[in-house]
């Protein structure tokens, strides 16, 4: 097995029945045998989840030891019962694992708008913390149990060593639509034996996020739930990182959460195919991102990638769009590879192979060269289609 967990952690992951399928599992619960430091980075949107108003006032901290996660209702747009049944969850958790209850972190995801049916959540989570496990099984149920329209459970891992110790950082993700960055409705946690001080882990954490969550839109909808939170339990031993294993440590942190970000729109709703934007060229990095999200948002670029059109001018005229100044006639374009535009004016090309080379592929890669610095960015979306449509015109219903 490949022994997900970082030393120190159990995880489990339960059906409550929240979620109308039985065969699905609907709460999540991650316990740490020793306080952990935890910093978290949330939603922009000023109408947020109360679990995310609670873990606002909780974080950061020293002494994190659970979290919690149901999915299938969003606990978002409930007034003073959803901020209470929020704390009620946190409470629950604190007494079956015996702990304090600001000691313990809420997520949920799922419908905006309705309360959680609080007998059911409490007895799942008494349930889950007599599963709780340091297996395999038991992070991959944990995984599942925050999972809501997505088709496959998100988690990555990797293993390093610094300093003679090995540190692990694991992180498990949901999330398939309401897309948008900043974040978007996803939830993710990541979880290390590292020790790290409160400061380092919240700058690590923002990095990661910047470089990842912050990259990836579907529908470009910020929702009301999205939060990453990190938890570091120092569990590996010896002081807290710094300098060059911080270093490699933020590194390792960013590579987690790319793969979690990008496992994101892979399994957008309806989707078919997963689409990279890089922009390269510009003077600054935010010009490059802005870029970078003028072109995964457009609903023209995003259709045309349905359709397995090469369709350059959609591509070039969203980048023209995205605020920034650049001069036009320096501009180069290349999807999956092949040249379609070069320093402001069409090239010839073979529509009919690079429409074969998005039609074969799941993964779609656009490329736009600029010549303004040595800035860049890359970008994950999905294409547009009528499946998407359906399946987000009858989510409620």
């Amino acid at each position: 097995m490949a022994d997900y967990l970082p030393q120190g952690f159990r995880a489990a992951g339960v059906y409550t029945g929240v979620k109308r399928n039985p065969n699905s599992l609907d709460l999540s619960l991650i316990v740490s045998l020793q306080p952990a430091v935890a910093t978290g980075v949330y939603t922009q949107n000023v109408v947020c989840g109360a679990p995310v108003t609670l873990n606002r006032e909780r974080t950061p901290s020293e002494s994190i030891r659970a979290v919690v996660v149901n999915s299938g209702i969003a606990n978002a747009c409930t007034g003073d019962q959803g901020y209470h049944d929020a704390r009620a969850m946190a409470s629950q958790v604190a007494k079956v694992c015996q702990v304090k209850d600001e000691q313990v972190l809420v997520m949920s995801t799922g419908v905006i708008g309705e309360l959680l049916p609080m007998d059911k959540i409490c007895l799942g989570i008494k349930g889950a913390a007599a599963q709780l496990d340091t297996s395999d099984e038991a992070l991959i149920a944990a995984a599942q149990g925050m999972m809501t329209t997505d088709t496959q459970y998100k988690l990555r891992s990797r293993e390093i060593e610094l300093d003679g110790q090995t540190i692990r950082v694991t992180g498990i993700a949901k999330g398939a639509a309401m897309i948008g960055p900043n974040m978007a409705t996803m939830l993710a946690l990541v979880l290390t034996d590292a020790v790290l001080s409160v400061a380092d882990a919240q700058a690590a954490l923002k990095d990661a996020v910047d470089e990842s969550f912050n990259c990836i839109s579907v529908d470009g909808h910020t929702s009301t739930s999205d939060t990453v939170l990190l938890l570091a339990n120092g569990a590996s031993g010896g002081p807290p990182l710094s300098g060059l294993p911080l270093s490699k440590f933020q590194a390792t942190l960013v590579e987690v959460c790319e793969d979690l970000a990008q496992s994101i729109p892979a399994d957008g709703e309806g989707a078919s195919h997963l689409i990279t934007v890089e922009v390269h060229g510009c003077q600054a990095r935010e010009d490059a991102v802005r870029i970078a999200k003028a072109v995964a948002d457009s609903p023209l670029v995003k259709t045309a990638v349905a359709g397995n059109d090469p369709n350059w001018g959609r591509i070039v005229s969203a980048a023209g769009y995205a605020g920034i100044a650049f001069d036009p006639t320096k501009v180069s374009l290349l999807l999956n590879g092949m040249l379609l535009y070069e320093r402001g004016a069409p090239v010839s090309f073979d529509a009919n192979a690079v429409s074969k080379s998005m039609e074969a592929d799941r993964n779609t890669a656009i490329l736009l060269l600029l010549e303004e610095g040595t800035a860049s960015a890359r970008f994950w979306t999905t294409d547009l289609t009528a499946e998407y449509v359906r399946l987000n015109a009858e989510y409620h219903t």
